[in-house]
């Protein structure tokens, strides 16, 4: 697991299955110094669960409306006391379900500084005022020693990846020995894993954790990927 320790260990709780967890975070969350100067009133559109943690840290406002990209988001900002409108999980049906909804006051897209989806420009193109809040950036994180044990073994390895950065960073670690199966979130995150040369790849059905919780389980139950290698790590 690739993610922040919190969120890779509660993913791994939900996976029914007989697996070894290595967690290896390439990436570490820092929050900005402050918000951005911000319109009078406005609506507030997140695209991850590190923006609503940023944002709340940051004394954002919980204002109205408020759409989230995915389920997993728009849990995060329940959590903090919005009333999400909940997209299905990338940008592009954010964006239109937005445009379907016309709020007649600015938007502020509270994002990361690596955020792809050109949501903000979209939207003002459309006619929906929506201006960009950078609250927290991700720096990269090297793979640890554990992880690279682990990718180099003869052992297979099941590693799910939930952005195209984090698929980009993993992708780094260059070609691997282990028998490798990636499960990208979706195409635009298989799209990042480059040169590692997985064994098998499968995007999850849709965007979204439950999505892939399921696609890892049926790597768990089917070993027809890893023939004669042991179980799945």
């Amino acid at each position: 697991m690739t993610r922040p320790a919190p969120e890779s260990r509660a993913f791994a709780k939900s996976v029914r299955g007989d697996f070894e967890l290595v967690i290896s975070p390439l990436f570490r969350v820092e929050t900005a110094a402050s918000l951005p100067q911000l319109p009078g009133k406005f609506g507030v559109i997140f695209t991850s669960a590190n923006g609503v943690r940023a944002w709340m840290t940051l004394g954002g406002p919980v204002s109205a409306p408020c759409f989230a990209v995915g389920e997993a988001t728009g849990r995060e900002a329940r959590a903090a006391g919005f009333t999400p409108e909940i997209a299905k999980g990338n940008a592009d049906d954010l964006v239109a379900m937005i445009a379907r909804t016309r709020p007649g006051i600015p938007l502020v897209h509270a994002r990361g500084h690596h955020a792809r989806g050109r949501v903000a420009e979209r939207l003002s193109s459309a006619g929906i005022e929506t201006h960009e809040a950078e609250i927290y950036d991700q720096h990269a994180l090297p793979m640890s020693g554990e992880a690279q044990k682990v990718l180099n073994s003869d052992q297979p390895v099941i590693a799910p990846l939930f952005s195209p950065r984090s698929a980009a960073l993993f992708s780094k670690q260059g070609k691997v020995h282990a028998p490798l199966a990636v499960v990208a979130m979706s195409e635009a995150v298989a799209g990042q894993i480059g040169p590692i040369a997985p064994r098998h790849v499968v995007i999850a059905n849709h965007p979204c954790a439950e999505s892939m919780r399921s696609a890892v389980e049926r790597l768990l139950d089917a070993d027809r990927w890893v023939e004669r290698c042991g179980d799945a790590q």
